[in-house]
């Protein structure tokens, strides 16, 4: 299992969209033990100015950009489907 980078902003709308879709995936037992590490970009500036990327919600896995801007329920259990590979 891979970790899960998640840059974010507080109040992103899509972000706490995504955020919910999360919580509710992680009451999945498949889903349950990934581990998401989610940085608030006007918090950690100096972490976000690292990566590429213009819109959050923002996901990486293996420092590999899987999914940017607004998104779906379909597509956080895709990146977690990533993540268990």
């Amino acid at each position: 299992m891979r970790p899960v980078k998640l840059f974010y902003l507080e109040r992103c709308p899509f972000c706490k969209r995504a955020f919910a879709y999360i919580e509710e995936l992680k009451k999945e037992e498949r889903y349950k033990d990934i581990v998401i590490e989610t940085i608030e970009e006007s918090f950690h500036p100096e972490i976000a100015e690292l990566y590429n990327y213009y819109y959050v919600p923002t996901f990486y896995i293996d420092e590999r950009k899987e999914h940017e801007g607004g998104i779906f329920k379909e597509e956080v259990k895709a990146i977690f489907e990533k993540a268990l590979q």
